[in-house]
C-alpha cells in the first residue's frame, strides 16, 4: 500500500511502508527546484564555505609563518653579531697576550744584551788595564810588541 503526501514546496513524500519518508520531485509543480539540484547546490556552497575557511586558514598560517620566519632571522642576526662580538673580543685578547709576552721577550733580549755589554766592558778594562800594568813593568817588550803587530798589519794589507 502506497501512502502520498504533497508539501506546500511541490515536493511528494511517498511511503513504502511505516517509517520511510522519501521525497520525490512532484511532476504537478513545475516551478519547484529538485532535490538533486539543491542537494548539488548545498553541496557547492558548503565546498565554497570550507574553501573560503581553508584560504582564510592559510592567510592565517602564511602570517604565522611569515612571523616566524622574521623572528627566525632577527635571532640568527643577533646570533651572528654576538659571536663577531666574541670573535673580535678574542682577537683583542690574544693580541694584548702576544703584544705583552712580545714585550716581556724584547725586555728579556734587551737585558741580555746589557748584561753581555757589561761584561765585555769589564773584560775590556780589565785586558786595558793588564796591558798597562805589562808595559810599565817592562817598556822594550811592549815596544817590541807593538812593531811586530804594526808590522803584521802592514803585510795582511798589502795582500789585498
Amino acid at each position: 500500500m502506497e501512502h502520498k503526501t504533497t508539501s506546500p514546496s511541490g515536493l511528494r513524500a511517498e511511503d513504502e511502508g511505516p517509517g520511510s519518508g522519501r521525497w520525490k520531485d512532484n511532476p504537478q509543480s513545475g516551478a519547484s527546484p529538485s532535490i538533486t539540484e539543491s542537494m548539488a547546490r548545498g553541496k557547492e556552497a558548503i565546498g565554497a564555505a570550507a574553501a573560503a575557511g581553508a584560504m582564510d586558514s592559510a592567510a592565517t598560517d602564511l602570517q604565522l609563518l611569515r612571523k616566524d620566519l622574521n623572528s627566525l632571522k632577527e635571532t640568527v642576526a643577533r646570533l651572528v653579531s654576538q659571536a663577531g662580538g666574541e670573535a673580535a673580543k678574542s682577537a683583542r685578547d690574544v693580541a694584548s697576550n702576544v703584544t705583552g709576552q712580545a714585550g716581556d721577550i724584547a725586555g728579556d733580549l734587551m737585558d741580555r744584551g746589557a748584561n753581555a755589554a757589561s761584561v765585555a766592558t769589564a773584560e775590556a778594562k780589565s785586558f786595558a788595564a793588564e796591558l798597562e800594568r805589562m808595559t810599565r813593568s817592562n817598556p822594550l817588550a811592549a815596544i817590541a810588541g807593538a812593531v811586530l803587530i804594526g808590522a803584521l798589519i802592514g803585510l795582511l794589507g798589502r795582500r789585498r
